[in-house]
């Protein structure tokens, strides 16, 4: 080998050490970089969502959190308490979504009596408000989801019942299929009107005396629905009548059950 050679050699060698050297520098720059972008966020995440949920009741609920995601795990022992905790996660800085992943592992209540339990609860909410006869919800219970339906008369008496029923112990999950009366003064007009109407008959004004089992009336758009239980086919017959007295109704329904009846088809 000549000097020439030689030095050519150990030229491509330096050269090839500095490439691989200026490679490796390259890699560990664009390595910090990238955990400047989204492992101090993910860290910062972490911490905010673990100090949101330093409570009793999420004593059992664990996170982790991987490029802005925060996964929740664990239980709690009302399906409120998870809600909650999927709320506290959503509101935390940088967080771009949450997998709620908690379990409700409190008590098992047998359906029925579930069912009938929620139903008494929504029977007196918002009792005092003046709505209580305007709200008419249906439920339904399977293994401890909860399916609400029915028809509310405003914003606040569905969340009213929604959150009454996501607190109750045994109610694993819940179902929202309430819909919402849309705001009309013609409705409000029409809903007065059938109030004092069916509740002034002489022969149905007792239904009024206990908010457990009014007759409902709920008007959307002109078109009255009456629900509840009366207690004879005859109290039914003269709600219907009084119901279609009202000017303005277009049309009324009237599933009014009378007790211990088979349920209308």
């Amino acid at each position: 080998m000549n000097a020439r050679n030689g030095r050519l050699m150990i030229c491509a060698g330096f050269l090839a050490i500095s490439l691989v050297a200026c490679g490796l520098s390259t890699a560990h720059a664009q390595a910090t970089s990238s955990e400047t972008v989204s492992g101090p966020n993910d860290t910062q995440i972490q911490a905010d969502v673990t100090k949101i949920l330093d409570n009793k009741r999420f004593k059992d609920v664990k996170s982790g959190v991987q490029n802005g995601i925060v996964t929740l795990t664990g239980t709690v022992d009302l399906y409120s308490d998870k809600e909650d905790a999927d709320k506290k996660a959503s509101h935390r800085k940088n967080v771009k979504g949450v997998e709620n992943m908690i379990e409700v592992a409190g008590p098992t209540v047998e359906d029925v009596q579930l069912r009938n339990k929620l139903g008494e609860k929504l029977a007196y909410d918002r009792v005092g408000y003046g709505t209580t006869a305007f709200n008419a919800f249906t439920i339904g219970v399977q293994n401890g989801a909860v399916t609400l339906g029915g028809t509310a008369y405003g914003p606040v008496d569905k969340a009213s019942a929604l959150a009454l029923v996501a607190s109750y112990p045994g109610v694993k999950d819940v179902i929202d299929n309430i819909e919402v009366a849309p705001t009309s003064p013609m409705d409000d007009r029409i809903r007065m009107a059938e109030f004092r109407t069916v509740y002034g008959a002489p022969q149905l004004n007792r239904y009024a005396l206990d908010p457990a089992k009014p007759i409902r009336i709920t008007v959307v758009n002109g078109n009255v629905t009456l629900s509840g239980v009366v207690d004879s086919e005859g109290d039914r017959e003269v709600a219907n009548i009084r119901a279609n007295q009202v000017s303005g109704v277009f049309k009324v329904i009237n599933n009014l059950q009378v007790a211990g009846s088979a349920p209308n088809k």
